[in-house]
């Protein structure tokens, strides 16, 4: 390559220089982000393309938690017994020589933390369909692998708040019949509450949660588990500025909406209701297209749908009425719209209760 070194040709490199960085920070058809918008190629926002054409490479969406690690389905089989305590068995060593989970036992025999035994103390032991959880798996990936809705196995074990598995922990798996890998694929299908009970990937022993950071271009690994706030901070807020075109509820065809729908220009900013966690990003739920889940703390959850592009990453903290995505008419929308809900643990609650009303 020629070497230009007169004043023309330094003219001719700066004006070059400054046209590809403002070609960095201008959409290429022609719309201007909003504040604080970084087109980054970390962010590979989401982008929805017409009708039977595959994204480009650079915006395929990241491997999700629960693709991370492959999970065998190789519960063992418990018969129901009793087992009389030993000096110095443990609630845990118990669990480990009968094959059942600990949690479980302790739901039989009635205890509560700090689950103390004794000596000569007789405990049932629930018969049933054991997995043993290693590091990494998720709720939605074990579900998968026994083709059993993750809600089922929610309800069976009692989970609770914040639905994080541990390496070495034994769930019951509720029996399903014998299922054809066809049938065991069609058995599951991703919703919001499977993300917000069953996303997150299990603990290694003695491991701890990844905290959360502001920054976008941190990638958090598929494997890595998200610590959430343990507290709410503040009221919710209104995330785009709209006409309610759908209320939360059944519909007059029977039809529940979780949430409420929002119609929007196409490209509104899509901001964050409340300070929180970014717990997924993606398009994985049919329907509601490119999405965006916060967690809040205290059990509190807001979901943003049919988005068309995504701006934040998992991961990611985020304030109230940061623009968090750009508002699309993805997934089954038929018009630029934006579906919103809120959660309280896996129950969805009208948003106009919580969100301050309009003048």
């Amino acid at each position: 390559m020629a070497v230009i070194g007169d004043r023309h040709g330094a003219t001719l490199i700066a004006a070059f220089m400054a046209a590809t960085m403002l070609g960095g920070c201008i959409p290429q058809d022609g719309r201007r982000a909003p504040p604080g918008y970084d087109p980054a190629p970390e962010r590979r926002p989401l982008f929805d393309p017409p009708r039977g054409q595959q994204p480009p490479d650079r915006a395929l969406p990241r491997p999700q938690p629960w693709e991370a690690r492959t999970v065998t389905p190789d519960a063992s089989t418990v018969d129901a017994t009793d087992y009389t305590v030993v000096a110095g068995d443990t609630l845990r060593g118990i669990a480990n020589k009968t094959g059942a989970g600990s949690e479980a036992i302790a739901r039989a025999n009635g205890l509560s933390a700090p689950f103390t035994i004794y000596a000569g103390q007789r405990l049932h032991i629930p018969g049933g369909r054991y997995h043993l959880v290693r590091s990494g798996e998720t709720g939605i990936a074990i579900a998968r692998a026994y083709g059993v809705d993750w809600s089922r196995i929610v309800a069976e074990n009692e989970l609770v708040e914040p639905y994080i598995l541990r390496a070495g922990q034994r769930i019951v798996i509720p029996h399903a019949g014998p299922l054809t890998p066809a049938e065991r694929a069609a058995a599951f299908h991703l919703n919001i509450d499977d993300i917000v009970t069953g996303g997150e990937p299990a603990l290694a022993t003695n491991a701890k949660p990844v905290r959360s950071s502001p920054s976008s271009s941190r990638i958090l690994p598929p494997d890595a588990t998200l610590a959430e706030p343990a507290r709410r901070t503040g009221a919710f807020a209104w995330p785009v500025n709209g006409t309610v075109i759908k209320r939360f509820g059944p519909g007059a065809s029977g039809e529940r909406n979780d949430g409420i729908k929002i119609a929007v220009p196409l490209d509104t900013p899509v901001l964050a209701a409340a300070d929180g966690v970014v717990a997924y990003t993606g398009d994985g739920v049919a329907g509601l297209g490119g999405l965006v889940m916060v967690k809040h703390g205290d059990g509190w959850t807001s979901v943003y749908g049919h988005t068309g592009q995504i701006l934040v990453q998992r991961g990611q903290s985020v304030k109230r009425g940061q623009t968090i995505a750009l508002s699309g008419d993805s997934g089954f929308a038929d018009r630029p719209e934006l579906h919103f809900e809120i959660r309280k643990g896996r129950t969805p609650v009208d948003p106009l209760v919580e969100l301050p009303a309009r003048r």
